[in-house]
């Protein structure tokens, strides 16, 4: 059941996070944070998300803040290092925010970033982590066949640990994942599950090793709970650059699995020069359970009250959208 609107906007708060580094084209993470029956959650869809898709989103912290969840399986969720499209120089910067973190996620295929410039930040990272640690690469669907193939045979002196969306569409990962097979690099799907219209197509098709399931994306921690039960896949719990009020439903949902063989992707409030509480990585870990935002900081970390009302206007729309559904 969808609350009523006014129970949504009554403790809604906005806020704006500024960012240590430039991740994902994001400076300052907006979201919107507010309180129902079982404690806060978050909405934060991205700003170009139209509201089909963010209306998803909502329905997902409507659960989370109104509805009890799964009983957790674990009380620790270990995370990986995320490193940012940085000069690999500013490598073992990024990797210090990251305490005890032995996995590290590195962003590649950015934008006026060159294949050359890759490689120079996974070798960065290789060289910070030692042979023990453990590298994953991720080109959000930016490269095409042809161009994951060339990048990855360059990459895979590095020892990865898997690929994260190299392609766009289920048909380029499988054809990928054939083509790579004999290095060894497993192929994760992220947003071929999150933004799919059938997220079982990619297992489906045979198109990848795993999956990366997001609580909010997927319209809440039963739903991906489900998508990782039909698809058959081991999977990886990552954020969408949440704030520490959705990270910890990340945590719950990784939490729930009855598997979680890999180190997930909930380690993103370290990204944030202030977060609105802490849940930074801990010895490599986040806590399980629900978190409380600091009120000092909600006031601190206020949106500007044009963004305010951009995004209490968001949530309207959205919400009208899942009331006629």
């Amino acid at each position: 059941m969808t609350p009523d609107l006014n129970d949504l906007l009554s403790t809604a708060r906005v806020v704006a996070l500024p960012m240590t580094t430039r991740f994902r084209g994001v400076t300052v993470r907006e979201a919107v944070l507010f309180e129902g029956p079982e404690g806060w959650a978050e909405f934060s869809p991205f700003v170009e998300y139209a509201d089909a898709e963010a209306s998803v989103w909502l329905a997902a912290s409507i659960d989370y803040a109104w509805n009890p969840q799964p009983a957790p399986l674990r009380d620790r969720i270990p995370v990986n290092a995320t490193v940012p499209a940085v000069g690999a120089a500013q490598v073992p910067e990024i990797l210090a925010r990251f305490p005890g973190c032995r996995t590290a996620k590195v962003k590649v295929a950015d934008p006026g970033h060159s294949l050359a410039d890759d490689v120079a930040r996974v070798r960065a990272v290789r060289a910070a982590l030692g042979p023990e640690g453990r590298i994953r690469v991720d080109a959000n669907a930016a490269w095409s066949v042809d161009e994951a193939e060339r990048a990855l045979h360059a990459l895979a002196e590095f020892d990865l640990e898997y690929a994260e969306q190299p392609c766009a569409t289920v048909d380029e990962l499988a054809e990928l994942r054939a083509r790579v097979k004999y290095m060894g690099i497993p192929i994760a799907a992220d947003e071929s599950v999150r933004k799919a219209e059938d997220p079982i197509a990619v297992a489906r098709a045979g198109a990848a090793d795993l999956v990366v399931i997001k609580a909010q994306p997927l319209g809440g921690i039963r739903r991906a709970l489900d998508i990782v039960a039909e698809a058959g896949l081991p999977a990886v719990v990552s954020s969408a650059l949440d704030t520490a009020i959705g990270l910890s439903q990340g945590a719950a949902l990784a939490a729930a699995l009855p598997e979680l063989d890999y180190d997930c992707g909930l380690g993103t409030g370290a990204l944030f020069l202030e977060d609105v509480a802490d849940l930074s990585p801990i010895d490599g870990a986040i806590p399980v359970g629900r978190v409380t935002p600091d009120a000092a900081r909600l006031d601190r970390l206020a949106a500007p009250a044009d963004r305010r009302d951009w995004w209490l206007e968001r949530i309207r729309r959205c919400h009208a959208l899942l009331a006629a559904s």
